[in-house]
C-alpha cells in the first residue's frame, strides 16, 4: 500500500472476494465437480481429454444465464453496499 500511495495511484474499494460473485465458483466448477465426481484419470492427457469434452457440451445458454445471474448478484452487492447478503 505505501508503494501505491508513493505513486500517487487511485486504489478503488472494492469488496472482499466472494464466491456468489465469481461465476467460475458458482456455476463452472460446481458443474464440472458433478459431472466428474468419482471418475478416475490415469494421466494428465485423460483429464484434459474428458474436461475438454464436458467444457464443449455445456450449451452457450448455460452460459450466458450464469452470467445474467452474476449481474443480478452483483446488483445485489452494489445495492447492499458490499455487506452480507442471502443469494437465492
Amino acid at each position: 500500500m505505501h508503494f501505491v500511495a508513493t505513486r500517487d495511484v487511485t486504489v478503488l474499494e472494492r469488496p472482499p472476494y466472494s464466491p456468489d460473485l465469481a461465476p467460475a465458483d458458482f456455476f463452472l466448477f460446481p458443474h464440472l465437480k458433478g459431472v466428474l465426481k468419482g471418475l478416475r484419470f490415469s494421466d494428465i492427457a485423460q483429464v484434459q481429454q474428458r474436461m475438454t469434452t464436458v467444457l464443449r457440451a455445456i450449451p452457450k445458454e448455460e452460459f450466458a444465464d450464469s452470467f445474467h445471474q452474476l449481474y443480478n448478484r452483483c446488483q445485489k452487492c452494489i445495492v447492499a453496499s458490499g455487506d452480507f447478503f442471502e443469494c437465492q
